[in-house]
């Protein structure tokens, strides 16, 4: 086994793979700062061009395979990828984003405003079932498997597009990069249509890329 000066490992080991994870276009919700959780909600027109766009500069990395939540605003972005390279992507509904209970529907204000004590707990870092629904470390659980599943039917060096959601995106990082729950919000969110590359080294995987694919824009989503 040979270790690079870029910490690559080749050799006998399956090594050099990339895992690129893809926020959907953009939402009525998202543009409203209304959470959406499992909520199935549609592109917006922009949301499509912002897919279109994206798809376009993923499709040049030449990507063996693609993932999806089974959402509308995800399986639309996926569809965008698909009609360049040919890759019918296998939706899977764990790669959903975080059931939020009750603040699914609700404006960012009015969370805050209700449900403000929560809303601080959870920002503190600490495990919150925001509106009774899933903790992060929950939604980690089901989505970061499966992620790892289909990165093993990968060739050395090949690459898989996850599409999906900020939140189940951010939680399913950090776990990958084995970081403290408690510091998972550190990594920050994505805006609509960017995506996190990982990359697979010596030590395991690492973040090469985070809310790539546009000049800094807000972040408008679950995950403000």
């Amino acid at each position: 086994m040979e270790v690079s000066a870029s910490g690559e490992v080749s050799g006998s080991g399956r090594r050099g793979r990339r895992i690129i994870l893809w926020r959907h276009g953009q939402t009525s919700w998202n543009v409203e700062r209304r959470f959406q959780g499992s909520t199935d909600v549609e592109l917006t027109e922009t949301g499509v061009a912002q897919a279109r766009r994206a798809a376009r500069l993923l499709a040049s990395l030449a990507p063996d395979a693609i993932i999806a939540s089974d959402l509308k605003r995800a399986a639309r972005t996926a569809a965008e990828l698909t009609a360049l390279t040919g890759l019918e992507p296998v939706y899977d509904e764990a790669l959903r984003e975080t059931y939020a209970g009750v603040w699914q529907g609700l404006t960012h204000d009015e969370i805050i405003a209700r449900y403000g004590d929560e809303y601080t707990a959870w920002k503190r870092g600490e495990p919150v079932r925001r509106g009774g629904g899933e903790l992060e470390t929950e939604v980690a659980d089901r989505a970061a498997p499966v992620v790892l599943r289909h990165t093993e039917k990968l060739p050395d060096d090949g690459t898989l597009v996850v599409v999906s959601h900020g939140g189940t995106i951010r939680t399913t990082i950090g776990r990958l990069l084995g970081l403290d729950p408690r510091n998972w919000e550190g990594l920050g969110g994505l805006t609509n249509c960017c995506w996190s590359v990982l990359g697979e080294g010596a030590r395991g995987w690492r973040l090469l890329e985070h809310n790539a694919g546009t000049l800094p824009e807000p972040v408008l989503g679950d995950d403000d």
